[in-house]
């Protein structure tokens, strides 16, 4: 992905903080500043203050990363659970709440009989504020459990989450200028050569 033209296809903000999230290797400090700038979290002056506590601060900077790591993680194990049907472990949960806990008065996903539902709590604080939107826009995905209209692109090679509010929820990808029209120029050619395939 090319951090200069981060793109959000997700449509909704969490699943944006989980498409950025390189597979299988960890975030960097810029580039969840990068993110937090182009969600316009913060500002670009923040951005750049920010930036500057990696050098100024790297103990609060290093615990911030982990714990964005950590959301991001558990975000994509939920979501994952959601598409699948399968059911959403405590331990995806925890680090969701633990990022709401921090805002004026919090939102926490609770465990009911039969779902999971947003209830609201008392306050902490601390440089977590900065995920709060995330974690937030996160527990709203989860808490819709399977109405919950969550899909992955369709291109086995692109793996981004979206939120499908196409007006027949049937949409397949994640963006018809990315994923969308690259299928469609490559069924196009699968069935040209085809045809001049079966003529020869």
């Amino acid at each position: 992905m090319s951090w200069s033209a981060l793109r959000f296809v997700g449509g909704r903000l969490a699943l944006d903080f989980v498409n950025i999230f390189p597979i299988n290797a960890d975030l960097s400090w810029d580039q969840l500043i990068v993110f937090l700038e182009s969600a316009r979290i913060v500002t670009p002056e923040r951005g750049g203050e920010l930036r500057a506590l990696s050098h100024s601060d790297p103990q609060a900077a290093e615990m911030l990363l982990r714990k964005a790591q950590r959301l991001g993680s558990a975000l994509r194990m939920a979501f994952d659970a959601l598409l699948h049907r399968q059911r959403m472990l405590r331990e995806w949960i925890e680090p969701v709440n633990e990022i709401l806990r921090i805002t004026e008065g919090h939102d926490e996903l609770v465990f009911t009989d039969h779902d999971l539902e947003i209830e609201f709590v008392a306050r902490e604080g601390g440089l977590e504020w900065l995920l709060a939107a995330v974690a937030r826009s996160g527990a709203e995905i989860i808490a819709e459990g399977t109405r919950a209209r969550l899909r992955l692109c369709a291109n086995p090679h692109c793996g981004l989450f979206f939120y499908d509010t196409s007006r027949t929820h049937r949409r397949r990808w994640c963006s018809m200028t990315l994923c969308g029209n690259r299928s469609k120029v490559a069924a196009f050619a699968r069935r040209h050569a085809s045809a001049h395939h079966s003529k020869a």
